[in-house]
């Protein structure tokens, strides 16, 4: 789905990192190594990580690289000891001094101890999470997590999409006036990012339909609310950027229509102006020809009437050019 490319991404850091969490007396706490109930998380993690962790938790190594390729599709894989869900979270890329936005996989491995998240970034889906500032977290209760997880992402994927619709009405100003192709790309990278969100959204939609049908996917009866918020806010985010994507490529064309449009009237300004010194410059140019019987060529004032009166001409053809229809 993505070019390969180096990537900064905007507030948060991309090192190698392994983090281990549980919850202690309700609080959500770092600890050392992993246990049982606890929370794994991976950011962008070393070979030596992943081969620690497949040992110890006994998860297939490719499953742990998987989410680590951008390009990996969302999916369920139900393995012998884990089930494996990979989802498309939104990431927010700066270039050039600009927020673009695009999807990246992560992955959630549930074990019959554990729970295991893998990303390519330290994503900001995640960090509430660690800091211990999400109401009901508990890392023993793992399918709650999954849903809390889900939830946060359909969340941000929503908070983006608005914030995307907000620079497109600041390009729609800026556009109304425009004759340059930045503004034009800058839309194209906003149409962009939500062909990603639109595609990552839709294949979530597949991952939550088939997770909640699986048999081993058994989530509390306190949870059913969260369930329902989750499905409710993955459907709104689809339909927001079916709508706004549908709306960018409508201004898309219609600016590309907008500066053409601009181009045309700059031109017809210098074509006035081309007609209107066209007029001295042949008045003067027959001046110059190798003639002897030249109108006012003898008489004292000449010069300055053949000026007055080239003016004169100029400026009736140019009211003439201005008021014409053609030129409107």
């Amino acid at each position: 789905m993505h070019k390969k490319r180096a990537r900064t991404v905007r507030g948060i850091g991309v090192m190698a990192m392994m983090r281990v969490f549980s919850t202690i007396n309700g609080k959500t706490e770092q600890i050392a190594n992993p246990e049982r109930g606890s929370w794994v998380n991976l950011s962008k993690p070393t070979d030596s990580e992943l081969a620690e962790i497949s040992e110890k938790c006994k998860i297939d190594l490719a499953d742990l690289r998987a989410p680590l390729d951008d390009e990996e599709r969302s999916r369920v894989d139900v393995e012998d000891g884990y089930t494996m869900v990979i989802v498309d979270i939104p990431t927010v890329e700066e270039r050039g001094g600009k927020d673009w936005y695009e999807t990246i996989p992560l992955a959630i491995i549930v074990t019959d101890e554990l729970i295991v998240t893998v990303c390519m970034e330290d994503s900001l889906l995640l960090q509430p999470f660690m800091d211990g500032a999400i109401r009901g977290f508990n890392t023993f209760m793992r399918s709650r997590f999954i849903l809390q997880i889900l939830y946060r992402n359909a969340s941000m994927y929503l908070r983006y999409l608005r914030i995307i619709d907000r620079e497109s009405d600041k390009l729609e100003m800026r556009l109304q006036h425009s004759t340059a192709n930045r503004e034009i790309l800058m839309l194209m990278e906003l149409s962009k990012s939500l062909v990603y969100f639109t595609t990552s959204l839709k294949s979530n939609e597949v991952v939550l339909e088939k997770l909640t049908s699986l048999q081993r996917f058994r989530y509390y009866e306190d949870d059913a609310d969260l369930l329902e918020d989750v499905i409710t806010e993955n459907k709104q985010a689809i339909e927001m950027a079916s709508i706004y994507q549908s709306v960018l490529h409508g201004m898309t064309d219609a600016f590309g229509t907008i500066v053409s449009n601009n181009v045309n009237n700059v031109m017809k300004i210098y074509t006035i102006i081309s007609l209107v010194m066209s007029i001295p410059t042949m008045i003067f140019s027959m001046y110059g020809m190798n003639f002897t019987n030249i109108p006012l060529s003898g008489h004292p004032f000449g010069f300055w009437i053949m000026t007055v009166l080239s003016m004169a001409l100029a400026g009736i053809a140019g009211w003439v050019f201005t008021r014409s229809n053609r030129f409107k």
